[in-house]
């Protein structure tokens, strides 16, 4: 075109331009092969080159004649014209040719899916007949898929799941066979052929095979006809697995094992034959024929078949260069022989060392003086020593007869050497109930001769039994005098005043009684065996004012030059004065008396001083009571006639207030009175001299006489005595006017401190051991410092008390019961009353003087 870009017209060249078609196509590649557009190409080149030259003969003849000329770009785009029509056309002509080629192609390719569909669909026919199935694994990660379906009658399950379950509708064995050969297969892609057998009883074939992308394992049902000879492949191989199982126990086995053809020659041996033989191999001892056993060993093995088809033996061999003993059995039958042997050689030596351990306890048994006797498991004597023999006195001949266990017990007792038992019978099977027993029994028997037995019947683990006899007399007889003996001597320590005390030579106490330990203040955790002596000392030095115990320990723990005998004395910080001796022992020991000796010392001490002041006492005491009887008294009872008499009607009228001054000196008079007759009373029972007139004391009367004798003071204060003699006795032994004395001193001491209208309790009762009288008021009570001085002389109490007295009244109560022998006990508290308990003992024997 005139005018046009040449750019423009090179790209419309190029097949830019949806107008070219299938030119630009082709010229620029677009489905064609590169072989159709190099050949386009190639012809377009070659067409457009005569092209260019004609344009170019063509311009230069315009040039030379005189008409119109073309243009040098007519020219060209001429050219171009010119060959991009030629490529066309020869791009056609390749197109037309490439589609007759695909078209063939695509023919043949119809042809050949043609045969693979009805390729498949026979297989798939094939695989789809009831008599067989196949279970394909296309890869290791995905799951089987299963083809085709077996009959009903075979057992096989139609569910996908339940058929993969080999062991949910095959036999056991069968399933085992099965799952072990698929692994094989899977893994190693070794193939099988198999017949196996389903629970439903149907024999059924099964192949496996792998490919390079597929495992196939096929099941194909048979016919009725192919069954029993299925039937007969699965026994036979049952018998082939039962051999190969039997086979590899056998190779496993530590015992040599060999079979034999019918020439003797060996056909197999196992691993352990191959190792005894020195062999590489089981194979290499059966190729070399190398043997087990010797030469005379074998035909003393072919001799023993000519008669019997088993052999059995202990033959040596030499095994490693040593000579071992086995026990070699060989069964011989109609297709060769096989044979075991067993290594002895272990069990040969346990044996000797048994015998000769055997032989040995029986020679130490022998030499025992116990007696000992074994049997077997049948009780059956297999072995006694001497001692037996000369303890039950038996012939020898009888006892090696081996006698059962019950006939010896029969004739000991026929003999008389066994006490009677009252049932023999039951006394006999309870005795050999031992060879039915896990633990050891003992008995023990007292024979008529005055022997004692131990018996010991000890289970042996094999069965059996082993009797153990002990003649225990002697022992039990020197056993009873040393018990006796130690009983003695205990009992005989234990109650001496005298404590006694033994150390050994190591320092530490062996034995002691109570009297020691009393004696100085131990306790039982101290004085006891195995302490040493100086924890004793570090107690006992706090307690002695001399310190004995120093030269005490340096004798117990010193050397033989410090060990002899010392005595002396010591005296106790609580003023207890001990007399010690110290007597060395036999074997190092040290035994240490010691003797409370402080009564004698006090009273050799007192002696002196009493024989010096006896006469000046008596000489006091007989002045004051004289003094005191005359002196006082005489004037005392004056005072009192003169007062009574004044009160008399007859010597006088006298006025309200004359009469009332009267009556009291009358009252002090008869206090006065009584105060020096209880000051008396104590003179005398201090010096010694009081004598009590024991009789008996009528119990009602007494405490009558002593209630008349508080009645006007009673009344005064209105309170009542109720009297509790309930259970009282009738009499008792004592002094009757001291025992009225004393419940009128405690009756007066009530109704001082007992309120206004209170009640007066006074009690008697008898007691398991004596009389107890009780006086009880509702008082202030008693503090516990008043409790302390109650019973001292001359310390009058006013807590709440009516009057002040002389504070004799319960020491002369005091002073009268314990001459009795009794005692005297107060139970109070504050605000809460006072009671006064006296206890007399009912004893015709009672003291007549107060010490």
């Amino acid at each position: 075109m005139p005018g046009q870009h040449p750019h423009k017209a090179g790209r419309a060249v190029s097949g830019g331009h949806d107008d070219s078609g299938t030119i630009g196509s082709a010229l620029t590649g677009g489905k064609l092969s590169w072989r159709a557009r190099a050949g386009t190409f190639l012809a377009t080149s070659a067409l457009a080159s005569p092209l260019l030259g004609a344009v170019a003969y063509a311009q230069a003849a315009g040039a030379k004649q005189a008409g119109p000329a073309f243009s040098t770009v007519e020219v060209m785009q001429l050219a171009v014209f010119v060959g991009v029509m030629g490529a066309a056309l020869l791009s056609a002509v390749v197109l037309i040719r490439e589609r007759a080629r695909t078209s063939a192609e695509n023919l043949d390719l119809r042809t050949r899916i043609a045969d693979v569909n009805a390729a498949l669909r026979r297989s798939e026919a094939l695989l789809n007949m009831r008599d067989q199935r196949v279970v394909v694994w296309a890869s290791e990660n995905k799951k089987p898929e299963l083809v085709g379906t077996l009959p009903v009658e075979s057992g096989a399950p139609e569910d996908r799941g339940a058929f993969l379950a080999f062991g949910r509708w095959l036999m056991p064995r069968s399933a085992a066979a099965l799952e072990h050969a698929v692994a094989a297969l899977r893994e190693k892609g070794k193939s099988f052929d198999l017949v196996i057998e389903s629970q439903a009883g149907a024999p059924l074939e099964v192949h496996g095979r792998k490919s390079a992308a597929h495992v196939l394992v096929r099941f194909v049902s048979l016919s009725e006809t192919q069954r029993s000879q299925a039937r007969l492949k699965i026994e036979n191989q049952r018998l082939a697995a039962d051999y190969e199982t039997m086979i590899g126990l056998l190779d496993a086995l530590k015992m040599p094992t060999w079979l034999r053809g019918t020439d003797g020659r060996l056909k197999w041996v196992n691993r352990a034959y191959a190792d005894a033989v020195e062999a590489e191999n089981p194979e290499a001892a059966v190729r070399d024929a190398k043997e087990f056993l010797g030469g005379q060993a074998r035909d003393a093995i072919v001799a023993q078949h000519n008669s019997r088809s088993v052999f059995e033996q202990t033959l040596s061999t030499v095994i490693g260069g040593d000579r071992r003993m086995f026990a070699v059995t060989d069964v011989a039958g109609a297709d060769g022989s096989a044979g075991l042997a067993y290594d002895t050689s272990a069990i040969e030596t346990i044996r000797g060392e048994y015998e000769r351990t055997v032989r040995s306890h029986a020679d130490t048994l022998d030499q025992l003086n116990t007696a000992v006797a074994i049997f077997d498991t049948d009780e059956k004597l297999r072995f006694f020593n001497q001692a037996f023999q000369k303890l039950w006195g038996l012939d020898s001949g009888f006892l090696h007869s081996a006698p059962d266990n019950a006939l010896l017990l029969d004739r000991l007792r026929s003999e008389g050497k066994l006490a009677e038992q009252p049932e023999w019978r039951r006394w006999k099977e309870g005795l050999l109930s031992a060879y039915r027993a896990v633990e050891s029994q003992e008995h023990w028997w007292h024979l008529p001769d005055g022997k004692t037995i131990r018996v010991v019947a000890n289970p042996q683990p094999k069965g059996g039994v082993t009797w153990v006899f002990e003649n225990l007399t002697e022992k039990m007889d020197l056993e009873s005098r040393y018990q006796t003996a130690v009983r003695v001597q205990g009992e005989t320590l234990d109650n001496l005043a005298e404590g006694v005390a033994v150390f050994g030579p190591d320092g530490r106490l062996r034995l002691s009684n109570p009297a020691f330990a009393a004696l100085w203040g131990l306790s039982d955790d101290v004085a006891k065996p195995n302490v040493h002596v100086s924890t004793i000392r570090d107690l006992c030095s706090q307690r002695a004012a001399d310190n004995p115990w120093g030269s005490f320990v340096a004798a117990i723990t010193g050397f033989d030059d410090e060990r002899r005998d010392r005595h002396g004395q010591t005296e106790l910080n609580n003023g207890n004065v001990l007399s010690y001796a110290m007597i060395p022992l036999p074997n190092g020991q040290v035994m240490m008396t010691f003797v409370d000796v402080t009564d004698s010392v006090h009273v050799e001490r007192a002696l002196k001083d009493r024989n010096e002041a006896l006469e000046k006492s008596d000489q006091l005491k007989n002045e004051f009571v004289q003094h005191v009887s005359y002196e006082l008294r005489s004037p005392l009872t004056n005072i009192i006639g003169f007062t009574e008499l004044l009160a008399l009607p007859s010597t006088g009228p006298l006025n309200q207030k004359q009469r009332e001054y009267v009556g009291h000196v009358g009252s002090s008079s008869a206090v006065l009175l009584t105060i020096v007759n209880d000051i008396l009373d104590l003179a005398t029972v201090d010096a010694g001299i009081m004598q009590l007139d024991i009789s008996e004391v009528h119990v009602d009367r007494t405490i009558s006489a002593a209630a008349d004798l508080v009645a006007d003071r009673l009344e005064e204060h209105s309170i009542k005595l109720e009297v509790d003699a309930a259970a009282a006795p009738k009499t008792f032994h004592g002094d009757e006017t001291r025992v009225r004395q004393i419940l009128y001193n405690l009756l007066s001491n009530a109704v001082n401190y007992a309120p206004e209208a209170s009640t007066i309790i006074l009690s008697c009762r008898q007691l398991a051991q004596g009389v107890e009288f009780s006086v009880h008021d509702d008082g202030p009570g008693m503090p516990p410092d008043v409790l302390d001085s109650v019973f001292r002389r001359f310390e009058p109490r006013t807590n709440g008390g009516r009057r002040r007295g002389a504070g004799l009244g319960l020491s002369i109560v005091k002073s009268f019961v314990e001459l009795h022998g009794g005692s005297v006990r107060i139970e109070t508290g504050r605000d809460k009353g006072t009671t006064v308990i006296c206890t007399f003992p009912d004893t015709p024997g009672i003291r007549a003087a107060a010490e």
